[in-house]
C-alpha cells in the first residue's frame, strides 16, 4: 500500500509541475511554437501511461490481502453493473469533449498536415452529462474504481490515492476555467453540482448564454 500511494503521489505532483505553465512555456522557446502546440498534449500524456503502468503491474502481480469480498451474488452483479455504468459515462465524458483533442492525437495530426496552430479553443461544455456534474471525467473514473465486489489492499491504496487526485484536480482544474471563461464558468458553477451529480439536467436559460464567450 504504501509503494502505491508514495508512486501516486510522485505522479501527482510531477504530473501536476508538467501541467504549469512554467514548464509549458520552458518547453516552447526550446522547440519552437509549433512543435510545442503539436506535440505536447501526447508527450504529457504518454509519460503519465508510463508513470502509472508500474502501479498497474503492482496492482495485478502484487494485490495484497483482501480487504473485502461480496459474496453475495445479487450485490456483486449489481456492483459490476455500477463499474459498467461509470465505463460507459466516462466513454461519453470523452467523446463530449473531443477524446482525439484530449489525448493529443489531433495536435499531431494538424502539424503533420500543416494546419494551424493551436487548435481553435473549445468552447465551455454545459450540455449532455455536464449538464449534471460539472466533473463528468472524475464521477466516472470513482464510479469505476470503489464499487469493486473484491478490493485488495493494493487496490484499495491506488483507489485512495487516485480519489485525492481527482478532488485536488478538480479544484485546479475549476481554476483555470474561471480563468478561460470568466464569468460564464462562474454562472455555469453556481447551477451545476461539483462532483455529486443531479438526476435532472440542468437547462436554466440563463446559464446558457453567452457561455462561449470568453473574458477579454
Amino acid at each position: 500500500m504504501v509503494i502505491i500511494l508514495t508512486a501516486l503521489i510522485v505522479f501527482g505532483v510531477v504530473h501536476s509541475w508538467l501541467a504549469g505553465q512554467n514548464v509549458k512555456q520552458g518547453f516552447r522557446r526550446r522547440v519552437g511554437d509549433r512543435v510545442y502546440e503539436g506535440f505536447y498534449r501526447l508527450a504529457y500524456n504518454l509519460l503519465a501511461v508510463v508513470m502509472l503502468a508500474p502501479v498497474g503491474l503492482l496492482l495485478i502481480f502484487a494485490p495484497g490481502n483482501v480487504v473485502w469480498q461480496v459474496e453475495s451474488a445479487p450485490l456483486a452483479l449489481l456492483l459490476n453493473g455500477l463499474r459498467l455504468l461509470g465505463l460507459a459515462a466516462l466513454g461519453v465524458a470523452l467523446v463530449q469533449i473531443d477524446l482525439a483533442r484530449f489525448a493529443g492525437l489531433a495536435q499531431v495530426l494538424a502539424y503533420f498536415s500543416g494546419q494551424p496552430l493551436p487548435l481553435p479553443d473549445e468552447p465551455l461544455q454545459t450540455g449532455g452529462l455536464y449538464a449534471h456534474v460539472r466533473h463528468p471525467l472524475y464521477v466516472a473514473s470513482l464510479l469505476i474504481l470503489w464499487p469493486a465486489p473484491t478490493m485488495t489492499e493494493a487496490l484499495l491504496a491506488f483507489n485512495v490515492g487516485a480519489t485525492a487526485y481527482f478532488l485536488l484536480g478538480s479544484i485546479v482544474e475549476e481554476r483555470r476555467l474561471v480563468r478561460a471563461f470568466g464569468s460564464a464558468y462562474i454562472r455555469y458553477r453556481q447551477h451545476v453540482p461539483w462532483m455529486l451529480p443531479r438526476l435532472r439536467p440542468v437547462t436554466n436559460v440563463m446559464i446558457q448564454e453567452n457561455l462561449i464567450e470568453k473574458r477579454d
